[in-house]
């Protein structure tokens, strides 16, 4: 029978005591192990295959996304961009082991404190991002002195991200010009009447029909965007501002890809030839008063000879729009590769103007 006494109640009470001090123990060492792993192993919380990709030899750098809130598929940038030996992250905690930070202008340029506030590694490239025009990019000063690459639409980019670019083809894709109805479209989201496109507009719309879509006008559906503006023979494709270079979805998206034949206004015409051939295109530029371009769309209107003439170079090209601009960063790893020797940028807003 079994007797419990004092003497067993002391011998239990201790052999309790060694059993709470054993599981303490191991409890603690699992903290520990595991803080110490998740430290050792932070940089390949972005992408914990990239060791995969990399051979031996080949040095990491790290890209780190600091304004970028969209979605991004880190580590998978598509053909023809090469990555191999970068990672990206959007993981501001990471800011000190970054090879490289992205900063997109607008996000930033309304206070200093919207930058990195931490001290910046030794040799960390910083690069400006800005796919706006100079006129609609704010403070430009507070930029002076701390970046080293450039990212944006101009072709003297350290990293050139165009609106749009023309593909050669083997002459195997046959082009049909949309069955046009319509004479002439524009699609004009800020309207403002100090503007030059405005006022270029109101005067020709005296001597042309011209039908407006956007706010309180014609409505456009996204999901109809293109089918809607084939329809019409010529598209007003004016930018917002003039600058170098800066030539945006109004000419890639609204009107080549939709199959009209673009009016354009924004940088000369010889600027526009560095991207687009010189018979794809109308420039406002070309005639001396609106009533003078609305003539001449009104004769190509009645000779479809002559209308089609503007499709000539569909035999050799095709167009394509950058969609998926964010998918841009990728070109972020090559240009890290080839960069010039570390500099600082002086003055953004005398290059950028």
């Amino acid at each position: 029978m079994f007797v419990f006494t004092m003497e067993s109640r002391g011998q239990s009470s201790f052999v309790r005591k060694i059993y709470y001090f054993f599981i303490l123990q191991v409890t603690l060492s699992c903290v520990l192990f595991s803080f110490f792993r998740g430290s050792k192993n932070l940089v390949q919380e972005t992408d914990r295959s990239i060791d995969s990709l990399l051979k031996p030899d080949d040095p990491l750098l790290l890209i780190l996304l600091w304004t970028f809130s969209g979605q991004f598929p880190q580590n998978q940038c598509p053909h023809p961009f090469d990555t191999h030996g970068c990672t990206f992250t959007n993981n501001r905690s990471l800011y000190s082991l970054a090879d490289a930070v992205i900063i997109h202008h607008d996000e930033v340029c309304n206070s200093r404190n919207n930058l990195p506030q931490i001290k910046r590694p030794a040799k960390q490239y910083w690069i400006w991002f800005d796919l706006e025009s100079p006129t609609h990019s704010a403070n430009l000063n507070f930029m002076d002195k701390l970046f080293n690459l450039t990212m944006s639409y101009r072709v003297d980019s350290d990293i050139f991200l165009p609106y749009g670019w023309l593909e050669k083809h083997n002459g195997s894709q046959n082009f049909s010009i949309p069955v046009k109805t319509k004479l002439v479209a524009w699609a004009v989201s800020h309207w403002n009447p100090n503007f030059r496109r405005v006022q270029y507009y109101e005067e020709l719309k005296k001597h042309i029909n011209i039908d407006r879509y956007g706010r309180n006008q014609m409505s456009l559906p996204r999901e109809k965007h293109n089918e809607i503006l084939s329809t019409y023979k010529f598209y007003l494709a004016f930018e917002n501002s003039i600058h170098e270079d800066y030539i945006t979805e109004k000419l890639w998206d609204n009107s080549l890809i939709s199959g009209t034949v673009p009016v354009v206004m924004g940088p000369p015409r010889e600027n526009y030839e560095r991207f687009i051939p010189p018979d794809s295109f109308i420039h406002v530029d070309d005639f001396s008063t609106a009533q003078k371009l609305a003539a001449y769309l009104m004769e190509l209107d009645k000779d479809d000879k002559r209308y089609q003439q503007y499709f000539n170079w569909r035999s050799r090209y095709r167009p394509v729009v950058n969609v998926y601009w964010m998918l841009q960063y990728c070109q972020a790893c090559q240009a890290l590769k080839e960069a010039p020797s570390y500099r600082a940028i002086s003055s953004i807003a005398k290059w950028f103007k």
